[in-house]
């Protein structure tokens, strides 16, 4: 199956937000670097975004639908593009960023569930429970406009008499 490219140049993909019933979020860690992230992934041709996110959420995390609740999605697409050094301009069609359904889901079977070698190239290797907006300041910067607005979107799911309030945005310095 190929990988779901739009006309503008966005590959389709799904995010998962999983949290507990403390209101902490799953945070995975890229398989030997440093990089945190949500598990994510694409969308295959033809493919619907919750079937998406269920198969990543077994690739990547070793849950079943069984494990856990759809609490809900976005109502569209978060987009965010690649910085240039990352894009691979010899593939075609080139990949300048991606689109993302986003899906919030609830931890309903045990922890000790969650497992990385359900495929030969495990994408995370460690995990950890982390208070609802601190993944907003640790993703990489080219992705932190789509994770404040896609916990921000749901959040009224897993806060519904109000969210905490989000990290307040890093001010560049000027240059001297």
């Amino acid at each position: 199956m190929n990988d779901w490219i739009d006309e503008h140049g966005f590959r389709a993909n799904v995010g998962i937000i999983l949290t507990d019933t403390k209101g902490r979020v799953f945070w995975a860690g890229r398989a030997g670097r440093r990089g945190w992230q949500f598990p994510q992934g694409g969308i295959y041709r033809g493919e619907k975004p919750a079937d998406a996110m269920y198969r990543e959420l077994e690739e990547e995390i070793g849950l079943r639908p069984e494990d856990v609740e759809l609490m809900g999605s976005t109502s569209g697409w978060l987009r965010y593009r690649l910085p240039s050094r990352f894009m691979r301009r010899h593939q075609k069609p080139v990949c300048v960023g991606q689109k993302q359904r986003w899906f919030l889901l609830r931890l309903t079977g045990q922890e000790s569930s969650v497992c990385f070698d359900r495929t030969e190239e495990p994408e995370f290797d460690r995990w950890r429970w982390v208070n609802y907006w601190h993944p907003v300041r640790e993703v990489i910067y080219f992705k932190r406009h789509v994770y404040r607005l896609a916990l921000q979107e749901l959040g009224p799911l897993v806060f519904p008499d109000g969210l905490p309030p989000p990290p307040r945005r890093r001010r560049r310095r000027p240059a001297a």
